[in-house]
């Protein structure tokens, strides 16, 4: 992500490329971003420093359906195990199957 100051450079470099007589799609490809991220910066006030980022970077529950620790022991357990450390995923499910294992 750019930071406030860097955009506010960047807007201020692709103006003066415009007044200068560049197009506003070529002095927003030397910058390295589009036209549209242009009029985004600056209808959110992205420019003036005001910018708040509303991306989420909260910490969230894990899924119910997360392995517990002693699920992802035992697979990790298994696989590592020399009869199956050669074998996919979709081979080692159906033999512990057969053996009556089921762990996850």
């Amino acid at each position: 992500m750019i930071s406030p100051v860097d955009r506010s450079k960047a807007v201020e470099l692709i103006e003066e490329a415009i007044q200068s007589g560049a197009t506003l799609d070529a002095a927003c490809k030397e910058v390295g971003i589009s036209s549209r991220t242009l009029n985004r910066w600056k209808k959110s006030a992205a420019v003036d420093g005001d910018y708040i980022d509303h991306r989420t970077t909260c910490e969230r529950k894990p899924p119910s359906n997360k392995l517990t620790e002693f699920e992802e022991h035992q697979i990790l357990n298994i696989v590592h195990n020399p009869k199956y450390s050669s074998l996919p995923p979709s081979q080692i499910v159906p033999m512990l199957a057969d053996e009556g294992i089921y762990i996850a």
